[in-house]
């Protein structure tokens, strides 16, 4: 879908403010449903050879490339809404972080960055900055988000929070010119598929219109969420990044079939998350349910985040990544 065709500018409204008409997605071209494809069998290679000698090696496993329509535009458009200022704000205060001494030239009209057009200011435009062109070394800092699609994040408001907390770091990340990978996952949805990976956000093939997949998110089944943390942390060892975040935002223990759960559940995701530590993987633990003490003692003290209060939840965790740049 071209930059242009999602919000259209037409009159202004009595406050002077623009307004915008909805356009349809665009019809993908058979192109780019063929590279589409091929990322996603490359995603669905590059899954399965990460738990490839792991207990979770006979798992059968699929990682889906999810996909949008017009209604998640529009979900997407209102639930942003209120989450900008704050994202801005935040990303306002660390970009100074991120200059480089050397002069950069601005590149108009580019989905987020850092230089505020005052031309651009209604919201539906998603060219609200102008962004750096990029500096020739790479990014210090890489963000993996892995989010917990069991049945039970369906309570409480758990989903809800999740997927604003994951929209505000994307949006974060597309500012501050972080690589972000965001995928969600649930076990058990058949017999055929033990292990559902949704590929929402990916570094390796990026595109504005990932923030529309975010509204895919859905409360499913059971959760394996050590074979997910390996899946992710395994593509994050392979970024140039300095440092690389991997962050969990689950409500409860891993419970999948047929006997994931318990102490043997437990002690694989410790295992896993101890391996890839060595390898460099910095992980955080945002917990959402009733299993906090679990998962306090899963992923350890100096890991664990408790989100007492879901309204703060996306501002707190986009400050969270925020200090890992400086």
């Amino acid at each position: 879908m071209d930059d242009s065709t999602y919000m259209e500018r037409s009159d202004s409204l009595e406050n002077g403010s623009p307004k915008y008409h909805q356009t349809n997605p665009e019809p993908m071209s058979e192109s780019a449903k063929q590279q589409e494809r091929h990322f996603r069998k490359k995603l669905n290679r590059s899954a399965r050879e990460a738990v490839s000698t792991s207990i979770h090696d006979k798992v059968k496993l699929i990682v889906h490339r999810p996909d949008y329509d017009q209604v998640n535009q529009e979900e997407y458009v209102s639930l942003s809404k209120e989450l900008m200022p704050i994202v801005r704000e935040i990303a306002r205060k660390t970009l100074p972080i991120l200059e480089h001494e050397e002069s950069a030239e601005f590149a108009r009209n580019h989905y987020y960055g850092s230089k505020f057009q005052a031309d651009s200011v209604a919201y539906g435009d998603y060219r609200y900055f102008s962004k750096k062109r990029p500096p020739t070394e790479s990014p210090s800092l890489v963000v993996g988000v892995r989010i917990d699609e069991s049945a039970s994040m369906s309570a409480f408001g758990r989903l809800e929070a999740a997927k604003r907390a994951v929209v505000a770091v994307y949006e974060f990340c597309q500012i501050c010119n972080i690589p972000v990978l965001i995928y969600g996952d649930t076990a058990d949805v058949s017999k055929l598929e033990q292990m559902s990976i949704f590929a929402y956000a990916d570094f390796d093939k990026t595109d504005p219109n990932d923030r529309f997949r975010l509204m895919q998110i859905r409360a499913r089944s059971n959760n394996r969420d050590g074979m997910a943390l390996r899946i992710m942390a395994e593509r994050l060892v392979a970024s140039q990044q300095h440092t690389k975040l991997l962050i969990s935002i689950s409500d409860g223990q891993p419970k999948a079939m047929d006997d994931y759960t318990g102490s043997y559940a437990v002690t694989d995701m410790q295992q896993t998350i101890e391996e890839y530590e060595r390898k460099g993987i910095t992980f955080l633990a945002a917990a959402i349910g009733q299993d906090k003490e679990l998962l306090n003692e899963i992923y350890g003290h100096e890991k664990f985040l408790d989100i007492a209060s879901l309204n703060e939840f996306p501002a707190r965790l986009v400050r969270i990544i925020a200090r890992y740049l400086q």
